[in-house]
């Protein structure tokens, strides 16, 4: 058997001259060099993207919307910007996988109807109690079996995108869209600190408030960066039950970003 020759990685200063020659000269093959490089980030993204989706969704579907996000990034990035590509690139990568994902339209109408509905009764009953709604509260406040809320949360749980022009609050004429919510890295302003710093104290306070249950699920995905399936294995549970314990968490803290106010009340 022959040994396989595998070319030497580019080092830090091949990828800078691949970008001067691609940007500057328009050189393809910089180019290629770039999209190779940087292709790791892809599969990374489409792997995160991924968790919750439904299994007839294929990774490998997900990496090829992605490649066009990247290729699309190094196309449009601007070398003299203050920005990390990585950074850069992430955000285009998932947004080219979500953007095929809605266009695709592979959820049903009648899952999105389930999921709104769940949404408008979580946001009633946690304005009524104060509080984070447990699910055997959301249950009886919508009338249903525990077993059925929990089948249903499954259902939606793969609805954790949203389009950019959606309302935050569909009954306000005036309402902003989520798009409006969005920072643009290239406009500081003096209070973009303060805004962070209130934003975290509102984000920390919205998870401490939640079951204990949830607010462990919560801390262990965003925080500590474990799947589903690790969370399940910890909790000994399912992964299915970690995703619908997930679910109804981000949907309570979503009531409660929008609304600050009642943290306090």
């Amino acid at each position: 058997m022959t040994d396989r020759i595998h070319a030497p990685e580019p080092t830090d200063s091949d990828i800078k001259e691949f970008w001067e020659r691609f940007k500057n000269e328009t050189d393809e093959r910089a180019r290629e060099g770039l999209i190779l490089h940087y292709s790791p980030l892809v599969k990374f993204v489409a792997g995160r993207v991924g968790v919750g989706l439904p299994r007839n969704v294929e990774q490998s579907d997900l990496i090829s919307y992605g490649m066009f996000g990247l290729i699309d990034a190094i196309d449009k990035f601007d070398l003299d910007r203050n920005i990390k590509f990585e950074t850069y690139a992430v955000n285009r990568i998932r947004g080219a996988i979500l953007d095929e994902l809605r266009a695709l339209d592979w959820v049903p109408r009648s899952v999105r109807a389930r999921a709104r509905e769940i949404q408008r009764s979580l946001d009633e009953l946690e304005h009524n109690l104060k509080r984070s709604a447990t699910e055997d509260e959301l249950a009886a406040h919508m009338g249903l079996t525990l077993a059925t809320l929990q089948d249903q949360l499954g259902e939606i749980a793969g609805l954790g995108f949203v389009a950019l022009d959606e309302l935050l609050d569909p009954g306000e004429r005036a309402s902003a869209t989520i798009g409006d919510l969005l920072s643009d890295a290239r406009m500081g302003t003096p209070g973009e600190s303060f805004e962070k710093q209130e934003t975290r104290y509102f984000l920390t306070d919205a998870i401490n408030r939640l079951p204990e249950r949830e607010r462990l699920v919560v801390t262990l995905y965003y925080y500590e960066g474990l799947t589903l399936a690790e969370i399940g294995l910890v909790l000994g549970v399912t992964e299915s039950r970690i995703c619908q314990i997930h679910t109804k968490s981000v949907m309570s803290l979503r009531n409660r970003m929008i609304e600050p106010g009642a943290q306090s009340a």
